[in-house]
């Protein structure tokens, strides 16, 4: 099984971790990745993960099934992906130089590990909260971003997150943008504006 696409640098000072949608592979993001991080000052390694379920349809990977929704997979799920992030072992770059991002149900993945490791900080995008979803108040920065007409998983979805975050006291920004379930261009630009303005030595 491929389990990863390892973009890296011998001179990169920072990591960003790509956790793809249901139904895709650790391919899928690699050209957001990119987009993301190419000419900026500071250098990325870039890390796709795949997730370990075959997609139901037979093309793609899954986290956990989603149709139906198996929530109780969900706590094994977020361990299991903890563990092989921590088996990388990529010391070079500690987890606090380490930017998540995750689309949709990557994007549910990538608030659970938020809650649990030091990240610098998280993008979850057109994402959801797992049921039993517990932030902790001392968790990284999360950027929720979502489209507004996006019919795969209703942009309430990411109201419904942050609003459990400003709850929680923890640092979250909102952005809704023009667009379904995808991520566009624009998307894109806020995303890398806001590694540069955040992040960025």
């Amino acid at each position: 099984m491929t389990e990863l696409v390892l973009l890296n640098s011998e001179s990169a000072t920072n990591r960003l971790v790509l956790l793809h949608g249901w139904g895709a592979d650790e391919n899928d993001l690699i050209p957001v990745g990119k987009l993301l991080t190419e000419g900026l000052k500071d250098r990325f390694e870039i890390v796709s993960l795949s997730a370990p379920q075959p997609h139901p349809s037979g093309l793609g990977k899954q986290w956990y099934p989603l149709y139906p929704h198996e929530w109780e997979q969900v706590p094994e799920a977020v361990l299991d992906l903890e563990k092989r992030l921590n088996n990388l072992c990529f010391k070079h770059i500690p987890l606090n130089k380490t930017l998540l991002l995750g689309f949709s149900q990557g994007g549910a993945m990538a608030l659970e590990l938020a809650s649990r490791n030091k990240f610098e900080g998280v993008f979850a995008l057109s994402s959801y909260p797992h049921p039993e979803w517990k932030p902790s108040k001392d968790m990284p920065p999360i950027f929720l971003c979502h489209g507004n007409i996006d019919q795969v998983v209703d942009k309430a979805a990411s109201q419904k997150s942050f609003d459990i975050l400003l709850k929680n006291g923890v640092k979250s920004e909102l952005y809704f943008f023009d667009g379904g379930h995808e991520i566009t261009n624009n998307l894109i630009q806020y995303c890398r504006e806001k590694i540069k303005q955040k992040f960025l030595s």
